[in-house]
């Protein structure tokens, strides 16, 4: 989708752009009137009313896992099965938070399974599927369409024209249609004082986001803005989140709200996880939603801290307490339309990037 007039789109940072400059692109905070006046009929009424939005905080249910992870060569034959059971899990989640007027909700971080990442088996290759027409991505998309929700589905991609594997999440618009896949783009390796992380030896960083054609209002090839039913959305996978331009990108080329599914676990991670949503949020006006898992996962013995939740431009979001739903759902009311306009700031105006 191109912006109206007044409003162009920069691509001068990346290869083969044209000569705007993405430093002077005013960002979200200044282009009010183009969201106003260019965007469909139902995003501008989302900025007067308050968006309700879920993101999921759970771990694997597939039961039994093996005892120990010497023994996890037993699953052997029965990943489809393990996925099947955390799909169906999610399934209840997702009808649980539709029961409550949710509109748009975030899983986790590869939630189809649990985080094997801990260790480099090849057993979990196996579990890496199409983002097009793999169990994941047919189950939520049919849930989407059932419910009128906006789902972001992360997943262990199997790219069906490269072989390659990609961490990412695909975005299911409300009537269920495939909007594309971000893909995880900068990919850990190493430990902390808990346990180790051997991410790189099941995916490669992304190569760039698939995204439908006129659904993605992003420049960055990388992160794409996808143009959903509830309005504009980003998604920031884990340890994107750490980098200072992802946001930046993100709400540069119109998010609005940003999905940040994680599985993280350790005292600095937990000191810092709610400190980078926060300053983020405020920094960029724009809505984040964090999700982590919870609890360990057996075999494994590594505790995962939860801390789920929301930040905004003025700071935390408190989720609602009184819905009596399943604890593993985290769920607010967002005032999109406070979305750059809440802290009084005007970095994008102010900023002088020639001096940095």
């Amino acid at each position: 989708m191109e912006p109206e007039a007044g409003g162009p789109r920069c691509r001068g940072r990346f290869p083969g752009a044209g000569g705007c400059d993405l430093h002077r692109w005013p960002g979200p905070r200044r282009v009010a009137g183009i969201f106003s006046a260019g965007f469909p009929s139902s995003w501008r009424r989302g900025m007067s009313s308050p968006l309700r939005v879920a993101v999921t905080e759970t771990r694997n249910v597939f039961s039994p896992m093996p005892a120990s992870v010497d023994r996890l060569v037993e699953l052997s034959g029965k990943l489809n099965e393990l996925r099947a059971a955390n799909l169906a899990h999610h399934l209840d989640l997702i009808a649980a938070a539709a029961s409550v007027g949710v509109r748009a909700v975030g899983l986790g971080e590869l939630f189809s399974g649990p985080y094997f990442a801990l260790e480099e088996n090849p057993l979990w290759l196996d579990l890496a599927e199409s983002p097009t027409a793999g169990p994941t991505v047919v189950a939520m998309a049919e849930a989407a369409a059932q419910f009128g929700m906006v789902i972001v589905a992360p997943l262990f991609e199997l790219d069906p024209q490269s072989g390659r594997r990609f961490n990412s999440a695909v975005v299911l618009d409300a009537d269920g249609t495939n909007l594309g896949r971000y893909r995880k783009n900068h990919i850990p390796a190493g430990r902390n004082e808990r346990a180790s992380f051997h991410e790189t030896f099941y995916y490669g960083p992304g190569t760039g986001a698939v995204v439908a054609p006129g659904r993605n209002l992003s420049s960055n090839p990388h992160f794409p803005v996808f143009e959903t039913a509830v309005g504009p959305l980003g998604v920031a996978i884990c340890y994107d989140r750490h980098f200072p331009g992802v946001m930046k990108a993100l709400a540069d080329n119109g998010a609005r709200l940003v999905f940040s599914p994680a599985v993280t676990f350790g005292a600095t991670s937990r000191r810092m996880w709610e400190l980078e949503f926060a300053v983020d949020a405020a920094r960029h006006g724009i809505f984040i939603a964090g999700s982590n898992r919870l609890g360990a996962e057996p075999p494994w013995t590594v505790e995962y801290y939860g801390g789920s939740g929301f930040w905004g431009p003025l700071g935390k979001v408190e989720p609602l307490s009184d819905l009596g739903v399943a604890p593993q759902l985290i769920i607010a009311d967002l005032a999109l339309g406070a979305a750059g306009s809440a802290s009084g700031w005007d970095l994008e105006r102010d900023a002088r990037p020639e001096i940095y």
